[in-house]
């Protein structure tokens, strides 16, 4: 273990980590402008078409994978983002003579702007701000394959409104007339501009609460996240960037129609998004270069060609048939895309993250929270007809552990998400200082002071260590600045600088069961409710475990409410000892007197077993007594 005295000072922590994002920005910035000009210097004007071309695609592809890799949906919607961008930039850009002529009927408020591309765009994000606001409204509510789906749908629809519109789009003939301004210098600015978007949105406090939510939504529920707010902002934010490149696009092209923004341009996007990693910005700036590159080389073969001797035949959609094939050799190799989940640059595993000493503080150590008490008042629930929980009626106050046991199916993991509002109940209320958690949204539940643990482990599972710990800091309503500290503080205390830099996944068990206590205590929760933290601990682990949660409850004051199988670990950490049995509470009580209550006897050992045949041997390092059961 590292020492204290050779950890960096806390406040380094969160300088060099926001120090290492702009570097992978830089990176990328770098990556793309060297592609840029090597193009433009090896192949003159050809080289420079590419590059135009590849510049906007990176607009389109950075825009779709802002929402696609920071919500895990992917979106086949961006089609009409950009549809919506080409045609209206083209009508406010367009020479008032040349309008007349080719849109004779186009409405009045639309008519005569003659705008600069610079006036225009503004115009543009600021429409598609909107339109992402209206459709994400109904799409945010949807997640997974339902999400996707209705992305399709919206491109459908918005096709069929422009092949319909024929006064504003001139339906499915070329618009035409459309000034051709996209030239390197635009097209490369803009792209630049967009991976800086991208990536510090990716790394800021909604970026970071859209990944949470992708990964697991009740997580990210029970830390007071939103998942479907999450998805909105990101969907804004995209719709409006998507919808900026489509104008951009358009005034590359100069003349388009709805089908320039239909099925093949989308499944472009998408395939290069896929290609590179959905899950980073660097990932789609490398999969719009190889594919873009890939698409440019294929198509002068199919209108035939000759090479070493051999000739090619003409073999029209060629270029689609090589774009699936890269797709199914990148899944099929490497289905986290060329780049990955991390970005480009240095590692998340960087060695200054790892330096976080033991017992690290913040500048301001949180101070005992305020008497509280959570209460249980005839809770009830029921599945299919089956009463997992039946009124149950109990405390949690500050300033006490207190145990939850009981037998497999006793309904002790049913009670926690009833507590934290997981669960709708059937009956009875759990309270708070009086406020009626049972009434309140299940993500508001964390702002008043209950976090929790899951029975199963519900880590952020793409996201580092620290990341995981920093959303729960960052939930709690804290600025950034603030809550990198805290999570810095709450990843030293429990040992896991070393393994801070890595990914969830990436994680030996007990450092993930650590992690998941870790990311709750960030909150600086009031009680803290642990659905089985030992489970599947070594009885080293375990001990380390009981010891933590001994001196965290004695220096924080807070109280905990403990479920686990093991009595010995309950017992040991436990003031007050609540037992469940077929979704009843059974006994209350000191340990003391719970050890010798016949119902518990019973439940745990069968009927007609005796005190005397179980093992109760006080524990030499508590003020408890330890409960062993002879199995």
């Amino acid at each position: 273990m590292i020492s204290t005295a050779s950890a960096l000072p806390l406040e380094t922590h969160p300088a060099r980590l926001a120090a290492a994002n702009w570097v992978r920005t830089a990176i990328c910035i770098l990556l793309l402008a060297a592609v840029v000009a090597c193009l433009t210097l090896a192949f003159g004007r050809t080289g420079e078409r590419i590059a135009v071309q590849l510049c906007v695609n990176v607009t389109a592809v950075v825009a779709l994978g802002l929402f696609c890799g920071n919500t895990g949906i992917v979106s086949f919607g961006h089609g009409a983002f950009m549809a919506l961008g080409a045609y209206l930039s083209g009508i406010l850009t367009m020479p008032a003579g040349l309008q007349r002529t080719a849109l004779p009927n186009l409405p009045d408020f639309l008519a005569a702007h003659e705008l600069s591309v610079w006036l225009a765009l503004p115009i543009v994000a600021i429409a598609g701000l909107c339109f992402a606001a209206v459709t994400g409204s109904a799409i945010a509510r949807l997640a997974g394959a339902s999400a996707t789906i209705a992305t399709l749908g919206l491109l459908i629809i918005t096709h069929g409104i422009a092949v319909g519109a024929r006064e504003i789009t001139r339906g499915s003939q070329t618009f035409f007339g459309v000034p051709r301004v996209t030239d390197l210098t635009i097209a490369l600015g803009a792209a630049l501009v967009f991976i800086v978007i991208a990536r510090l949105y990716r790394e800021s406090r909604h970026g970071l609460f859209a990944r949470a939510a992708r990964d697991d939504p009740d997580a990210a529920s029970a830390l007071g996240i939103s998942p479907r707010r999450t998805r909105f902002v990101s969907w804004c934010l995209s719709g409006a960037l998507a919808t900026v490149a489509g104008a951009l696009y358009g005034h590359m092209l100069g003349a388009f129609s709805p089908a320039s923004f239909y099925l093949s341009l989308v499944f472009a996007h998408v395939a290069m998004m896929i290609v590179g990693g959905m899950a980073s910005v660097g990932g789609a700036v490398a999969g719009v270069m190889v594919v873009t590159l890939l698409q440019d080389t294929v198509r002068q073969f199919e209108g035939g060609a000759e090479l070493l001797g051999f000739v090619f035949p003409e073999f029209f959609g060629l270029t689609t048939i090589a774009l699936g094939l890269a797709i199914l050799l990148v899944i099929w190799l490497r289905p986290q895309g060329l780049v990955g989940s991390f970005e480009l640059g240095p590692g998340a595993d960087a060695p200054f993250l790892r330096r976080i000493g033991r017992g690290t503080k913040p500048a301001n150590d949180p101070e005992k929270v305020a008497e509280t008490m959570l209460q249980a008042r005839s809770l009830s629930k029921s599945f299919a007809g089956v009463r997992a929980v039946d009124d149950v009626s109990f405390d949690v106050p500050t300033g006490r552990i207190t145990g939850l046991i009981g037998p497999n199916g006793a309904g002790k993991s049913t009670l926690v998400n009833l507590l934290t509002h997981q669960y709708d109940a059937d009956a009875g209320k759990a309270l708070i200082n009086g406020t009626e958690l049972t009434k309140v949204r299940r993500e508001a539940v964390a702002g008043k002071g209950v976090s929790r643990s899951f029975q199963n482990l519900r880590l952020f599972r793409g996201l580092t260590g620290y990341e995981n710990v920093l959303v729960g800091s960052l939930a709690a309503g804290r600025s950034r600045q603030l809550a990198a500290p805290v999570a810095i503080r709450e990843l030293g205390d429990l040992d896991l600088g070393e393994v801070a830099g890595k990914t969830a996944d990436a994680l030996p068990y007990g450092a993930r069961k650590r992690l998941e206590i870790a990311r709750s205590l960030s909150q600086d929760p009031s009680i803290l409710l642990l659905d089985e933290p030992a489970a599947g601990m070594n009885p080293a682990e375990t001990d380390d475990l009981a010891d933590r949660l001994v001196r965290t409850s004695e220096a924080r004051g807070l109280g905990i409410l403990l479920i686990d199988h093991d009595l010995k670990f309950v017992n040991r950490l436990s003031n007050w000892i609540v037992v469940m049995n077929r979704g009843e509470v059974i006994a209350q009580g000191l340990p003391e007197d719970i050890r010798t209550n016949p119902s518990v006897i019973e439940a745990y050992i069968g009927r007609g077993r005796t005190a005397a045949e179980a093992q109760f041997v006080p524990n030499k390092t508590t003020r408890v007594l330890t409960v062993g059961v002879d199995q």
